[in-house]
């Protein structure tokens, strides 16, 4: 197995032809479709699936090419250092499910290291590509929660893809909703008292289980349900319709302003929240600095 010949998985990953990457690459297409050949014979896996429609990845092969851009990337900083003899900017990204604290963490993160030396990402997406990101090296940290109704799912697909988890915080289920709701200035709320309103749920795309829902008492039969994509449009239909979903109750006035509150849901249950990384890798710098900021949150869980 060559350098060459991951740079070459890596390119027909990218493009999702044959045809194309060995443009990409100028080199022609039967050179091209022999030298992976010659790799996967050598790896034992199929990474591409040859079909009349043209190829696509295998769940098998998404793992290799995971490994294969983190040594090809690894290659490119030793030879921009040491051969080339310029400076490359280090590489910070983070996943995450839809938490204002978790963003807040990240801009710290950054005002304290700044960007000149530095190349971040972050992603607030759903709870599977937040797996999916971590496990694929596109992102080192990935941020999600877990409790007693999707642990056992998680904990398992956690296992199988080489990855762990680990606990940030537990806190109470809360109600989040904008401050004009009529059920804004109560102590607590039960769930039947919000059938009025429509409950507002971050859509999961195709693994939309109950599993991997974002929000708490996802098997629960809301009379009115509104699937959404982002957290703005939430904070929209929020002070529209009187909208709410369920949340950590950790405030960010900050970033979402001062016009949205949390109540707490009359429920024993718990939301650990915690940080997904790879087995037995070490955590950058950048990523003990954004656990350190996100750490801090802890005392503002509303118990």
């Amino acid at each position: 197995m060559t350098l060459t010949q991951l740079k070459y998985a890596i390119t027909v990953a990218q493009s999702g032809s044959m045809n194309e990457a060995a443009r990409r690459l100028f080199i022609s297409q039967p050179s091209l479709s022999s030298a992976i050949k010659d790799l996967e014979q050598e790896i034992g896996i199929e990474v591409f699936r040859r079909t009349n429609r043209g190829i696509s990845i295998t769940p098998e092969g998404e793992e290799f090419i995971g490994y294969a851009r983190q040594t090809v990337e690894q290659y490119q900083l030793i030879e921009t250092k040491y051969i080339d003899k310029t400076n490359t900017k280090k590489k910070f990204s983070v996943s995450m499910q839809h938490y204002t604290f978790a963003v807040s963490a990240f801009v710290e993160m950054v005002k304290q290291f700044g960007m000149d030396e530095y190349e971040f990402a972050i992603y607030e997406t759903k709870t599977y590509e937040i797996i999916e990101n971590v496990k694929n090296f596109k992102s080192e940290i990935g941020i999600l929660y877990i409790n007693e109704f999707n642990k056992k799912v998680l904990t398992k697909l956690f296992y199988e893809y080489n990855l762990e988890f680990h606990e940030i915080l537990q806190c109470n289920i809360y109600v989040y909703m904008w401050k004009g709701h009529p059920w804004a200035n109560r102590k607590e709320i039960d769930l039947e008292e919000l059938n009025d309103y429509p409950c507002l749920s971050f859509e999961q795309g195709e693994y939309n289980s109950f599993y991997f829902a974002e929000e708490f008492l996802s098997t629960f039969e809301y009379k009115q349900l509104i699937k959404v994509n982002d957290r703005a449009t939430i904070l929209n239909l929020m002070v529209g319709l009187n909208g709410y979903t369920l949340c950590s109750g950790i405030i960010c006035e900050e970033l979402n302003g001062i016009d949205y509150c949390a109540v707490k849901l009359k429920s024993n249950e718990l939301m650990s929240i915690g940080y997904l990384s790879r087995r037995c890798s070490n955590i950058s710098p950048l990523g003990q600095k954004y656990l350190e900021e996100i750490s801090k949150f802890k005392d503002k869980a509303l118990q």
